[in-house]
């Protein structure tokens, strides 16, 4: 017998390897994303007990095609393709590249006809495994709202041609935008009882580990794999015994993955010596700042806030420029990062009151940090960082 949770990573690992396999042989992307669902939800209740079939992957097609030919039998006005579907044999499950199809399902999925919120919807459904109501909190919409925009991009891409993605060039910033959500999403959970999502965060660097191999010289695709794993290297760290959240600057440095480090340090390395940075590039930039300090003390913050400075200047997004404030009160003082943060607009969920409470905290203003921990922590749907955020409100009420 195998355990329910190692079942469902192992469904997760598959599910768009499975989704790609269907679309490349019958098209139809909606329809045979119902067939998957429906063959998902078979091996959840038979694998647990009766034990995982040799080639997992394999067994998903098998069960997963006979949904969709079901379905498409079911619709009279695609009889002829039906039986064409029905009477072509499915190749061997290990003879598909399973990267090839993986990167040519997240291709797919941000094709230029679609618009690029519409694209990344899609692509975090399919490719990523989140559910609307993941995807919707990671856009700040309502689930509804978020329900529609992934139908409509289902109807889209419906009969377009499957296959590599060689000549994707104009959809990559796309594909990196998605690519940075999955991996966001698995780094910080949005909801749930656990901080991470180890999954999510593997695959993303996974595929951008794809993405870098089609297109080695682009400084971006460079950026962001380096930035991943730059991150990425703390995660053992960023969790207590009992799974309680461990801010940045409490984090025993030993635990960081260093090899994880040293790769990343020469990617991002490499990405600014050949020519402009973009975004990426500046955020793997201030992610090696921090991890190659020997202490939380030794921080080069002058050298972070100048790389949010420029930051800034390409992507003056709300969070970027939330977490240029925290650098200006690291910098210049408390005082100095709340003006900054006082003065921002734009939607940031928890993480502005979260800012405002650890600033206010530093200034000596308790009353009103103890306030702020608590409205940030009514705010998330994060478990781990609810009991972070109350535990630093009690403790300033203690």
């Amino acid at each position: 017998m195998r355990r329910t949770t190692d079942v469902e990573d192992l469904l997760r690992l598959h599910a768009p390897q499975v989704l790609s396999a269907l679309i490349r042989r019958y098209g139809h992307f909606d329809t045979a994303e119902d067939a998957v669902q429906e063959a998902l939800l078979a091996a959840a209740g038979q694998w647990p007990e009766a034990g995982v079939p040799d080639n997992p992957r394999g067994w998903l097609i098998k069960v997963a095609s006979r949904r969709l030919v079901d379905a498409l039998r079911a619709e009279d006005a695609r009889r002829a393709r039906e039986e064409k579907a029905a009477a072509l044999a499915l190749p061997p499950a290990e003879r598909v590249p399973q990267d090839d199809d993986t990167l040519s399902l997240l291709f797919l999925c941000c094709h230029p006809d679609l618009p690029p919120p519409a694209q990344i919807a899609l692509t975090l459904r399919a490719v990523g495994g989140l559910t609307t109501a993941e995807i919707a909190r990671a856009h700040l919409v309502p689930e509804a709202t978020m329900a529609q925009r992934i139908s409509r991009a289902k109807q889209r891409v419906k009969g377009v041609r499957f296959g590599r993605p060689d000549h994707g060039v104009e959809r990559l910033p796309a594909v990196l935008h998605t690519l940075y959500l999955i991996f966001n999403e698995g780094y910080t959970a949005t909801s749930g009882p656990a901080l991470q999502r180890r999954d999510l965060a593997g695959e993303a660097i996974r595929l951008t580990r794809s993405v870098h191999r089609l297109l080695p010289g682009t400084g971006e695709v460079t950026g962001l794999l380096a930035l991943m794993l730059l991150t990425d290297a703390r995660r053992e760290a960023r969790t207590g015994p009992h799974g309680d959240l461990v801010p940045l600057d409490e984090q025993d440095r030993d635990r960081w993955d260093k090899a994880a480090i040293e790769e990343g340090v020469a990617l991002v390395t490499h990405a600014l010596s050949s020519g402009p940075a973009g975004p990426y590039q500046l955020r793997a930039a201030i992610a090696a700042v921090h991890d190659e300090a020997p202490s939380a003390e030794a921080t080069d913050w002058r050298e972070i806030l100048g790389l949010y400075d420029v930051l800034v200047r390409l992507v003056p997004g709300p969070v970027e420029l939330l977490n240029r404030a925290v650098a200006v009160a690291m910098v210049h003082g408390p005082e100095a990062g709340l003006a900054e943060v006082d003065a921002l607009e734009g939607e940031l969920g928890h993480r502005r009151d979260a800012v405002r409470a650890h600033l206010l905290e530093r200034a000596g203003s308790y009353d009103e940090a103890r306030a702020a921990y608590e409205s940030a922590a009514a705010q998330t749907l994060s478990l781990p960082e609810q009991r972070y955020l109350h535990a630093r409100a009690a403790r300033l009420r203690a």
